[in-house]
């Protein structure tokens, strides 16, 4: 018999993460509480305690991304419209001359 395999939510692995580094019970007591292999446990303790500090970077960071794209975007339409307004520019010179 085949068991299948169980998706945990984000939400979920943070709980269980944070319960295992707070230390009031035990990876054991945690694993057969949850019904989740120690391993599991520790993978997502060591994962939380490696990357907690970029989770709360992660947010100035990415509007950081957004404005600098969006500029980006802006500077294009800039210069397209520069173009057009020459090549507009080229055209009614010589139907005005």
């Amino acid at each position: 018999m085949v068991k299948k395999r169980r998706r945990h939510t984000a939400a979920f692995k943070f709980r269980v993460a944070l319960e295992a580094l707070e230390g009031r019970k035990t990876i054991s007591q945690l694993s057969s509480e949850h019904e989740i292999h120690p391993n599991l446990i520790r993978a997502w303790k060591r994962q939380l305690q490696e990357d907690g500090p970029r989770v709360f970077a992660t947010n100035g960071e990415r509007k950081q991304r957004e404005q600098e794209a969006q500029e980006a975007e802006l500077y294009e339409q800039i210069g397209r419209l520069k173009m057009e307004l020459e090549w507009l520019k080229k055209k009614v010179a010589r139907f005005g001359s």
